[in-house]
């Protein structure tokens, strides 16, 4: 199998034609198919598969079986070797399917299908056949395959039964010596179970032993002599059939020839039809097969894709156009549609037909590809110089009537440079004259293949709405970037846009954004907050306050006076003006300390409780009422 095979995935279109054929020798001969040089061969090929097909749609599936053995089993007979009895009940089998094969051919040539004329090549041997068929039986040959083993098997029987008859009426006379009511088999011999004591009783052999040794497996003499008279027709019976086995093997041997070439046509149309059942299974067509370097496909499909996600390709090369330079998206198809050429030229070489509406496909001396990274590890190359080796030798090998397939040119290095080798190899790819189909990121790339003569541009669509590919091929348009308008279409702000442009583009670059619609800005979103491991508040900053400081307040830098002690938090409160606020410790700073303001006993409800909150106390002090006093909030 070639690098070009694998790269195509023909590898695998062999092996599904493989599992469509019957004989050995036809999958051996699709694991070696390759294309053919020659248009006459492969016209020759084409019209066969196309009425294996149509002998297939009109007649059904063709009775070909396999013939696994035949010929060595004909080989060996023809040297004098005598066949089994189950060699020539295959054989016999294999005669009668070709003779199915036969008629099943002649319902083919009744609709003039000229594939069905190799019935003529076929000779079912009906005489062997039947000859076969009444000798042979079962894998055995039969009681009737001649008068004197008929006469030899009838009396072998009545010599066995005589035997058990025999047996049976000595144990019913011994039955007082007998450890059991019947006869047995024992090591081929018909014995009575005598008790070890009586041994001397029965005239015979002793043939075996139970596992106790108490019984005693003996053969009487009677049935001794029945059985010697028996092994002597059972020689006379083999030898009887070693004759009729040597009569059939010499009669196949002196159609030794006849056989082979059943064989061979078999395994042909086998091969041939196996091409039309693939055909019919991929909705194929014969393609017209040309030499003028012309290649048209239309609504071509990849014959290895699902149909349901196999958009169409259609696709044209040739009358003056030696190059088609593919752009597109990422995951937009441009290889799939290289490949998807590539693959239905090499099919069409071989003979088989092709997955499309209508093809013209033109005859390739050689169909060379570059597709994939290519990294060699046991050479130690790096994709782009795995890339480079296989571009070169690629270049060496092309001429004007080869077919040159490459994927992403200039790829895996800097852009720059790698956009100077692109249009290099282009450039070398034109001299050659090979037909070339290549896919490309590079702008300067698709602005070469503009302006030079030969060269043509194609694209894939992508559908701007969706911001989904669509998977169709565009010859004669260049693949515009889709960067900028996927970016503003999922959200991307204007400025950025345009910054990207610049960047991109130089001077030029606000009129590649022309109509691309940005946001204003990039809305942040909400994001879950980080929990923090809260820290414990150190008593002693926070409780280093008095009821009555005197204490600056950020970050408004206001006075304030403390009116509660700290929380659990380090949350003070601070007495502002007119108001009472909470307030952490770490947002005040010490400015007179009370003990410095204020008398040791000095009651802050004066300053910090309304004339009414204190004359309630008052009253309740002197009514005896209990009651919890708060200071107001």
């Amino acid at each position: 199998m070639t690098d070009t095979e694998k790269i195509l995935e023909f590898d695998r279109i062999k092996e599904k034609l493989a599992e469509l054929a019957c004989t050995e020798k036809a999958r051996l001969q699709i694991q070696e198919l390759k294309p053919s040089l020659s248009e006459l061969e492969v016209k020759a090929f084409q019209r066969e598969t196309t009425e294996a097909r149509k002998m297939i749609e009109i007649c059904g599936n063709p009775p070909v079986t396999a013939l696994q053995g035949v010929d060595e089993w004909i080989e060996f007979a023809s040297k004098g070797g005598c066949l089994t009895p189950r060699q020539l009940e295959q054989i016999s089998m294999v005669l009668a399917a070709v003779r199915r094969l036969k008629d099943y051919l002649r319902r083919g040539k009744e609709h003039e299908i000229g594939l069905a004329y190799y019935e003529e090549n076929l000779d079912g041997l009906d005489d062997i056949r039947e000859e076969l068929g009444s000798k042979i039986r079962n894998e055995r040959v039969d009681d009737y395959a001649s008068k004197t083993l008929k006469s030899l098997r009838e009396a072998i029987d009545r010599a066995e039964t005589k035997m058990h008859e025999k047996a049976d009426a000595i144990l019913k006379a011994n039955k007082q010596y007998m450890a059991d009511n019947f006869s047995t088999l024992r090591n081929g011999r018909i014995c009575v179970p005598v008790k070890k004591e009586y041994k001397f009783k029965i005239q015979g052999s002793v043939i075996d032993k139970s596992s106790t040794g108490s019984t005693l497996f003996m053969e009487p003499l009677q049935v001794a002599r029945l059985y010697d008279e028996v092994q002597e027709l059972k020689i006379d019976e083999e030898n009887e059939e070693i004759c009729i086995l040597y009569t059939l093997s010499s009669m196949l041997s002196d159609k030794e020839e006849i056989i082979r070439s059943n064989s061979r046509t078999v395994e042909k149309l086998d091969f041939i039809f196996a091409k039309g059942k693939l055909s019919l299974e991929q909705e194929g067509i014969q393609p017209e097969i040309n030499t003028d370097r012309h290649i048209r496909i239309k609504n071509g499909r990849h014959p290895l894709m699902d149909k349901a996600v196999n958009i169409p390709l259609n696709f044209e090369i040739g009358n003056g156009i030696n190059g088609v330079i593919i752009t597109g998206p990422n995951t937009g198809g441009k290889t799939v549609a290289i490949k998807t050429v590539a693959l239905n030229c090499m099919m069409a070489q071989c003979g088989l037909h092709v997955p499309c509406e209508e093809a013209e496909i033109c005859m390739n001396n050689a169909i060379l590809c570059d597709i994939g990274d290519g990294q060699n590890l046991s050479e130690n190359l790096s994709t782009f110089s795995a890339h480079i080796t296989n571009v070169l030798d690629i270049l060496k090998k092309a001429g004007r009537d080869s077919l040159v397939v490459m994927d992403e040119l200039g790829s895996g290095t800097d852009p720059a440079e790698g956009m100077g080798i692109a249009i290099a190899i282009l450039e070398e790819l034109k001299k050659s004259k090979a037909l070339f189909l290549a896919t490309t990121h590079y702008p300067e790339v698709k602005e070469y293949a503009r302006r030079t003569e030969g060269i043509i541009n194609a694209r894939m669509t992508f559908d701007k709405e969706s911001l989904r590919p669509l998977y169709q091929l565009v010859i004669g348009e260049a693949g515009e970037s889709c960067a900028f308008y996927i970016a503003g279409k999922l959200g991307m702000p204007g400025y950025m846009l345009s910054r990207a442009a610049k960047a991109a583009y130089g001077s030029e670059g606000e009129t590649k954004i022309e109509g691309m619609a940005g946001n204003e800005g990039l809305k942040k979103s909400s994001h879950p907050k980080i929990q923090k491991i809260k820290k414990a508040v150190t008593q002693k900053e926070a409780k280093k306050y008095r009821i009555g400081d005197s204490v600056m307040v950020y970050p408004e830098k206001k006075i304030g006076i403390i009116c509660r002690m700290a929380d659990e938090k380090g949350m003070l409160q601070v007495q502002m003006k007119k108001e009472k606020r909470w307030v952490s410790h770490k947002r005040i700073k010490l400015h007179v300390a009370a003990e410095q303001l204020y008398p040791e006993d000095y009651d802050f409800s004066i300053i910090f409780d309304s004339v009414e909150k204190r004359k309630a106390q008052h009253d309740m002090k002197r009514k005896y009422v209990d009651a919890e006093l708060t200071y107001e909030e």
